[in-house]
């Protein structure tokens, strides 16, 4: 299992934001792109990026430091939030990106899935899924769909794409652990690598993950701006 670092965007700053809550948010680092070679040099795999202006808006807002992020490191990043045109993600990888997220597209139409697998090919195409209460949450997580969320990930698998990655809105940025009963019955219900993320607080926590089978990745975001964890530390989990 892989841990990927979060790097959540917002007016071009590290931030952090509790339950997805705009105006609850925390400001970490005014250099993203110092941030993300720090957690290079500590031994990330990959750099999970969240455009969160973009998640909000509809359209990606923090390509700019997006760019600088890419080009400031070795590793692969992905990139979600605003992705919901064939320009936007193009934009995206050409960019640099690794892995482009779709997120409220997806849950509009999983034609647009298929469309941009086809175009883009299934690693760089990631689906995320982030649930309240087992129904998919949209548009920043400002609005909740009536769609459930094991049924969109079983057909954004038929759709192609290659990864999945879901988050449990009420546990994210709050410290007190993942979902790990949802975790354990996604990762089940799909035959996609699957990360999870939300919640994360502690090693213990990530150990947990860890044991869940066929698990890929977990996200870890605030425990480590906070120094709950240190990314070293888990990287030996």
């Amino acid at each position: 299992m892989i841990i990927l670092p979060a790097i959540d965007l917002m007016g071009g700053k590290v931030v952090r934001l509790r339950q997805g809550k705009a105006q609850d948010v925390t400001v970490y680092s005014d250099c993203p792109d110092a941030v993300a070679q720090k957690w290079e040099a500590e031994g990330a795999e990959w750099i999970h990026l969240v455009d969160l202006d973009g998640a909000f808006k509809g359209t990606p807002s923090n390509m700019a430091a997006v760019s600088a992020i890419v080009r400031s490191v070795s590793i692969p990043c992905e990139l979600g939030g605003g992705l919901r045109s064939e320009a936007t993600v193009r934009a995206a990888l050409d960019a640099g990106v690794k892995r482009v997220i779709l997120g409220s597209k997806a849950c509009d139409t999983l034609d647009f899935v298929s469309q941009m697998v086809e175009i883009f090919g299934s690693d760089a195409i990631a689906v995320g899924i982030d649930a309240k209460d087992g129904k998919v949450a949209v548009k920043g997580w400002t609005e909740t769909s009536t769609r459930d969320a094991l049924d969109m990930a079983r057909d954004a698998g038929k759709a192609g794409a290659g990864t999945l990655i879901y988050t449990d809105i009420a546990t994210d940025g709050m410290l007190k652990g993942p979902n790990l009963p949802a975790m354990r019955e996604m990762v089940s219900a799909v035959d996609m690598r699957v990360i999870a993320s939300g919640g994360v607080g502690s090693c213990e926590d990530v150990r947990h993950l860890s044991e869940i089978p066929g698990l890929y990745g977990v996200i870890v975001g605030k425990a480590l701006y906070d120094q709950k964890v240190n990314l070293p530390e888990l990287l030996t989990i």
